[in-house]
C-alpha cells in the first residue's frame, strides 16, 4: 500500500539562519516532506549548499536569498522576494505555510559586570527584534485557516537563567513571550504559534558563542550526549505536519543527560 502523502508536499516553508545547524537541518526535513524551502541566512554560499541538500531529499523547489535579520530594510526585501515566489505563476499554493524564525544565537559568556556591548546588542537584534521584524514582515504571507505555522526557536534559557547567561537568556525569555503574545494576537486567523525550546544541542552555536575557539565549545558537550540539529528538525516537522485545528504551544526538548541548565551528567 502507498504511504500518504505528507501534509506538507509542496507547501512553502520559509527558514532564517538556514546556512547551518537547526536551519540547515529544517531545510532538508521539510525538504524530504516534499515541501518547497525558502532559506534566508548571510552566509549565501552555504546556503546554496543546504538548498542543494534540501532538493537532493525530495523539496518540490528550495530557493536562497540573502538576509540580515538585525536589519530591516534586509528583512523586507527577503520578504519581499519570497512573496514573488509564493505568488508567481508556478508556486501551486499561492501562500505561506510554515515561518520558521531561527536566525539567533549566543555571543560571549561574560558576566554583566564584564559585559560587551556588542555581543549585548547582537544577541537582542538577532534573538528578538529579528523575530519581531520576520513576523512583521511575513504574516500577510501566512495562509489563514488552513494550518499555517510560526515557530520559534527558543531555548531552555529562556526558561532559567545561569551564570554569564544574563543577556541570552533574557533574549529567550523575550522569545518566549513574543510567541505566546502572538498566541492571543492571531486567535480567530488559524495561524498556529509555537516555540521549540532546545536544551544542549552540537551545532556551531558554542563556536559562535567562543567566537571561533574550538576547544571551549567542545568542552560544553564533553563526557555527555547532546541532541542533534535533526532532533530539532524532526520535531519541527512534525509540530508543522498536525492537523490544522491543533496548536503546539510549547515544545522543552533536552537530552537525557541535562536535567536543568547547569545540572547535566557527564561520563568519564
Amino acid at each position: 500500500m502507498k504511504p500518504p502523502a505528507s501534509p506538507l508536499k509542496n507547501k512553502w516553508v520559509l527558514i532564517t539562519g538556514a546556512s547551518s545547524g537547526f536551519g540547515a537541518a529544517a531545510a532538508v526535513a521539510f525538504g524530504a516532506a516534499g515541501a518547497r524551502v525558502l532559506l534566508g541566512a548571510r552566509r549565501v554560499e552555504r546556503l546554496e549548499a543546504v538548498a542543494a541538500r534540501a532538493r537532493r531529499a525530495g523539496a518540490a523547489a528550495a530557493h536562497v536569498h540573502s538576509l540580515d535579520v538585525t536589519e530591516t530594510a534586509s528583512v523586507e526585501a527577503f520578504v519581499q522576494w519570497a512573496g514573488g515566489l509564493i505568488r508567481g505563476p508556478r508556486a501551486k499554493t499561492g501562500r505561506l505555510h510554515v515561518l520558521i524564525n531561527n536566525a539567533g544565537g549566543a555571543q560571549g559568556l561574560d558576566t554583566v559586570a564584564e559585559g560587551k556591548d556588542q555581543d549585548w546588542e547582537t544577541m537582542l537584534q538577532t534573538n528578538v527584534l529579528g523575530i519581531l521584524r520576520m513576523t512583521r514582515a511575513a504574516l500577510p504571507l501566512l495562509a489563514r485557516e488552513a494550518g499555517a505555522s510560526i515557530l520559534n526557536i527558543g531555548s531552555t534559557a529562556g526558561h532559567g537563567v545561569y551564570v554569564g547567561g544574563a543577556v541570552y537568556c533574557a533574549a529567550k525569555a523575550g522569545e518566549l513571550q513574543i510567541t505566546r503574545t502572538l498566541r492571543l494576537e492571531l486567535l480567530g486567523t488559524g495561524i498556529r504559534v509555537s516555540s521549540i525550546d532546545p536544551g544542549l544541542a552540537e551545532t556551531e552555536f558554542s563556536l559562535v558563542r567562543f567566537k571561533g575557539d574550538g576547544a571551549k565549545a567542545k568542552k560544553v558537550y564533553a563526557g555527555m550526549v547532546p541532541l542533534r540539529a535533526e532532533d530539532i528538525a524532526e520535531t519541527l516537522v512534525w509540530v508543522a505536519g498536525r492537523p490544522a485545528h491543533v496548536n503546539i504551544d510549547e515544545v522543552l526538548i533536552k537530552p537525557v543527560d541535562q536535567a536543568s541548565l547547569t545540572l547535566i551528567h557527564r561520563r568519564e
